[in-house]
């Protein structure tokens, strides 16, 4: 399989423009999808903030800013995506809409574009089944904010092209990433590990062992863990952490994994962490 050179990303939010922009600044010609030009538009101005900052401190020039931001294209239709080499999808954590979306991009793409999902626990055969070209399918979960955080976790199921994972982790070298590969297993790697964590931490402060701070103050000074899981929580949404926590406690047949009433409480109330201005903690 050829080099990765044009990328297309299909959902603007949070992961799709941070994709975006550590694919353009390595130097891919990037296409980012969403729905209507407004979402397009604000994930484009994110993209330049985050290269602003960069410059800022430091850690980008100007001319690689500029040059990337020449690289990357706004786009609001999946046919816009017909010429990409690979073609990543950060929507939502629904299968079936996931589903729709390969089964879309697999009528669009050209033949021998790999297709790939920055889902964090969902099973890529799952995803891929019902494709004309399955094995063109692989997980790359990506982590925020992409830009900073240095690890691509990179997931194959047994229909994966040997060929295809071999692209991919040569790409995720080049856009600066250390790569893991991870079998297509519930949760995978990171999200099995961290998830458990963070229902764990959820039930201490639903019991009263001690409070979210010092809860997480015990893992980043004891464990050295860069956040808290009470933090980190908060950061990812307590609304998407929670549905992996319910799919996961289905999927492996593992109490751990099953949200506390503390958390379930939470977002009733919508209390959902970063995004909505308070959880654990006041944003």
């Amino acid at each position: 399989m050829n080099d990765i050179q044009r990328i297309g990303i299909v959902g603007s939010g949070t992961m799709g423009h941070g994709i975006a922009h550590v694919a353009a600044l390595a130097g891919c010609d990037v296409s980012l999808y969403d729905l209507d030009e407004g979402r397009v538009s604000a994930a484009l101005g994110k993209v330049k903030s985050n290269l602003d900052k960069g410059v800022d401190k430091g850690k980008v020039t100007a001319a690689d800013r500029d040059a990337a931001l020449a690289r990357l294209t706004g786009v609001t239709t999946l046919e816009s995506l017909a010429d990409a080499d690979l073609v990543i999808e950060a929507i939502p954590e629904k299968l079936e809409m996931k589903r729709q979306l390969f089964h879309a991009l697999d009528t669009i793409v050209r033949e021998g574009a790999i297709l790939a999902t920055n889902t964090s626990s969902l099973s890529i055969k799952a995803i891929a089944e019902g494709g004309r070209a399955p094995n063109r399918v692989i997980g790359t979960h990506f982590f925020n904010p992409v830009h900073i955080m240095a690890l691509l976790e990179v997931v194959v199921y047994d229909g994966t092209a040997p060929s295809v994972l071999d692209a991919v982790l040569r790409w995720g070298t080049r856009i600066g990433k250390e790569c893991i590969t991870v079998r297509d297993f519930p949760g995978f790697a990171t999200s099995r590990l961290g998830v458990c964590l963070g229902m764990e931490a959820i039930r201490m402060v639903e019991q009263g062992v001690a409070s979210a701070e010092d809860i997480d103050k015990a893992m980043v000074l004891g464990y050295r863990h860069p956040v808290g899981p009470l933090r980190l929580t908060d950061m990812v949404g307590l609304d998407v952490r929670m549905a992996i926590g319910e799919y996961l406690a289905e999927e492996l047949g593992n109490a751990a994994f099953a949200p506390p009433k503390l958390m379930r409480d939470m977002v009733a109330h919508g209390k959902l962490g970063q995004k909505s201005g308070g959880g654990f903690y006041s944003w």
